[in-house]
């Protein structure tokens, strides 16, 4: 990383010293393209501090650029306020993998930085824009970061698709947020992002595990969450459990291989409700009715947000997550069955008013 001591020079300048510092990589690995050709990550860097300080002469930043050495963001800096980051490929091509969204090694008191990105492979060139101009969608290995596409049109950045600006990004206090709405939004039925928040997954997070391997009392939970949170599993449809399959994968790094079987096993069964019978009911609809306090329960737990996103949903109140709730429950059950003699709606309702006090 580079630092230069001089606040006072203008963003003019430094362009100027970008452009002269490209045009001088550019030249220069023309005469030596052997050399360049060996010159990935640190060692380009070091390549291009050698050069920047070489074109600085005889400007006002002469004698100011330092390099530092480290996980650092940006790689090179400026006037304790312009920096420059770094990035190469070996293919024939102007994209890349870049930064963290978070930017959590940000160097303090950067405001402008650049992206200096050099395509080593022959014939070697080197191009540098504005660091915001070049980033063009998200991607994810370990966390959420930027694609780098030096020959993106303007208008096509990430930031013109989220409809926010880059330095209103980076300093929200969730930057993840934004753009996992805007890829959420873009989804389609059955799909879900496998990336959630914005902390990197911890250990333990990346270990899958095997339905069976699950305690007995994990397994009652996540089936009672699945009544709170996909109350379509009291459908009829063939899909009526790919959401909480995903939800159960993605969220929580359980496979379950038989997923059906946890609610329909045993076929159907008798069951009395408010004193009145109802002969072979489905017996997702039967554990159902035996757990409704444990579910009506675990719906009061369950934040706002948390409904919201798994229903794709703006709904403003917990009262009103409920009333939909109760509104998706009847929808689904009533294609399952009838409950004649029963008012369901209001039975429901009263379970969640008793849950209330």
């Amino acid at each position: 990383m580079l630092i230069s001591l001089n606040n006072s020079l203008e963003k003019l300048d430094f362009e100027k010293l970008l452009v002269s510092t490209i045009n001088a990589l550019n030249l220069e690995s023309s005469r030596a393209s052997e050399k360049y050709l060996k010159l990935l990550g640190s060692k380009l860097e070091n390549e291009v501090y050698d050069v920047m300080c070489s074109t600085a002469e005889h400007t006002p930043f002469e004698g100011t650029i330092e390099l530092i050495s480290g996980q650092k963001f940006p790689d090179i800096i400026a006037n304790n306020y312009f920096g420059v980051e770094v990035k190469s490929t070996k293919q024939n091509h102007w994209k890349t993998t870049g930064n963290s969204v978070l930017e959590s090694t940000r160097v303090e008191n950067i405001k402008r930085i650049y992206m200096l990105f050099g395509k080593i492979y022959e014939p070697i060139q080197f191009k540098c824009r504005p660091y915001e101009d070049c980033l063009s969608d998200v991607l994810v290995t370990h966390s959420p970061r930027y694609l780098v596409d030096m020959d993106l049109k303007t208008g096509n950045t990430i930031f013109d698709k989220i409809d926010l600006e880059y330095d209103q990004l980076r300093q929200s206090e969730n930057p993840i947020k934004p753009i996992k709405d805007y890829y959420r939004a873009k989804l389609n039925e059955g799909q879900e992002l496998w990336w959630l928040d914005n902390e990197e997954y911890k250990p333990d997070s990346l270990i899958f595990k095997i339905w069976n391997t699950v305690s007995k009392e994990e397994k009652e939970d996540y089936k009672i969450l699945a009544y709170a949170m996909f109350p379509e599993i009291l459908g009829k449809h063939q899909s009526k459990f790919d959401n909480f399959t995903l939800w159960l994968s993605v969220r929580k790094r359980i496979i379950c291989p038989n997923i059906r079987d946890l609610f329909t096993a045993g076929g159907r069964q008798n069951i009395i409700v408010e004193g009145v019978e109802f002969k072979m009911a489905p017996k997702v609809m039967v554990k159902f009715i035996i757990n409704i306090d444990k579910i009506v329960n675990v719906i009061k737990l369950i934040e706002l947000d948390e409904f919201n996103e798994i229903w794709r949903t703006k709904f403003k109140s917990k009262k009103a997550i409920e009333q939909e709730w109760i509104n998706k429950v009847l929808a689904f059950s009533h294609k399952t069955y009838g409950f004649e003699g029963l008012n369901f709606s209001k039975w429901l309702s009263d379970k969640l008013k008793l849950n209330n006090q």
